[in-house]
């Protein structure tokens, strides 16, 4: 017969998580990773500014470089987001509210769904993107909200 045993010690706080430095807060953490990340994705914080975003993010979501949307409002990047009909016609102020980066950011839990993305040039069709989003809690407060994004 197998013997387990199990020992109880003091938890490990890492270094990173007693810094009392600006950056050290849970969306701090997370710019870098998503900023160097090979993934499509997008860092938002509560204000719905542009934290980080992937170079991969850039190019699905058709945004150009990342440099250029560091600090601007999400929808205020060039995002141009279509509704699903024929029409193909820009979504109304509250369909936005509903997309998963600030569906995440209102209700405070994971948000997915379908985004159609209009292309860059007239020339290319638009993406249709499975985005799934988590929002990033400071101090028990959401402070920005996690997207990773897919081409379907």
């Amino acid at each position: 017969m197998a013997h387990v045993e199990l020992s109880l010690s003091e938890g490990f706080v890492s270094a990173a998580r007693a810094s009392t430095e600006p950056e050290s807060d849970n969306v701090g953490q997370w710019s870098l990773t998503v900023s160097r990340a090979d993934e499509p994705c997008l860092l938002i914080d509560a204000g719905t500014r542009v934290v980080a975003i992937s170079t991969a993010g850039c190019e699905l979501l058709c945004l150009g470089e990342p440099e250029g949307l560091i600090g601007r409002p999400l929808l205020d990047g060039g995002l141009r987001l279509l509704d699903f009909t024929a029409n193909r016609g820009e979504l109304t102020e509250a369909e936005i509210d509903m997309i998963p980066p600030l569906l995440a950011l209102s209700s405070g839990r994971l948000a997915r769904g379908l985004l159609r993305v209009q292309a860059a040039s007239a020339d290319s069709s638009d993406a249709t993107v499975d985005a799934i989003s988590t929002p990033l809690l400071t101090d028990g407060a959401v402070a920005g909200s996690l997207t990773f994004f897919s081409e379907v």
